[in-house]
């Protein structure tokens, strides 16, 4: 897209990841080089339960891979990504459940280590070339349920968006629906500073 917002090209997924998707989107993208990063929000038909893909493509060799992340098992509904953000030498992924309230559990910030972000080359199934997909190990850096309660109503379950500024401060913001079936409040949230470590 240039600054027009016109759309100069696309870019579909591979037959190798059509071949296990559901209807579990992408949920963020971000750019570490050449390489773009996606989070995929839930499982596709080829993952471990309570692993998802983090899908590369390389803008470069065109070339698409993957790892898996690992996500919380609830006790009650799912969990799920709704972000991934590159800064310093991490990615930070949004984790959350779809749990409102006093049943909301996951509402969580965590980073990855860029140096593990070795994607595993796509085969015919989805899975790595030759086997199945590294795993990532992760780091929680943040619980945002206190920051969800800290107005007095009830924790919202839609955590989806977090970014960080040039000047290295951090924000997240929940996701209303339109107000459909919602009571309508966004909450935007700051962190302050990042620490890169």
């Amino acid at each position: 897209m240039n600054s027009k917002g016109e759309i100069k090209a696309e870019i579909g997924l591979p037959a190798e990841l059509m071949a296990v998707e559901k209807r579990f989107g992408f949920e963020g993208i971000t750019k570490v080089g050449n390489q773009l990063w996606m989070a995929v929000q839930r499982e596709w038909k080829d993952d471990p339960k309570h692993h998802v893909k983090l899908v590369s493509y390389n803008l470069e060799t065109t070339e698409w891979g993957a790892v898996l992340y690992p996500k919380a098992a609830p006790e009650k509904g799912w969990v799920g990504l709704s972000e991934i953000t590159a800064h310093g030498d991490h990615v930070y992924i949004l984790e959350r459940d779809n749990q409102i309230g006093s049943a909301a559990v996951t509402k969580k910030l965590y980073r990855v280590k860029l140096s593990d972000m070795q994607p595993a080359k796509l085969s015919g199934d989805g899975g790595g070339d030759g086997g199945a997909l590294p795993i990532v190990a992760k780091e929680e850096v943040h619980d945002f349920l206190e920051d969800l309660r800290a107005p007095g109503g009830y924790v919202q379950d839609k955590l989806e968006g977090f970014a960080i500024d040039a000047a290295g401060n951090a924000f997240a913001v929940t996701y209303n629906d339109g107000v459909d079936d919602h009571s309508g409040e966004t909450h935007f949230i700051t962190l302050g500073k990042m620490k890169m470590m």
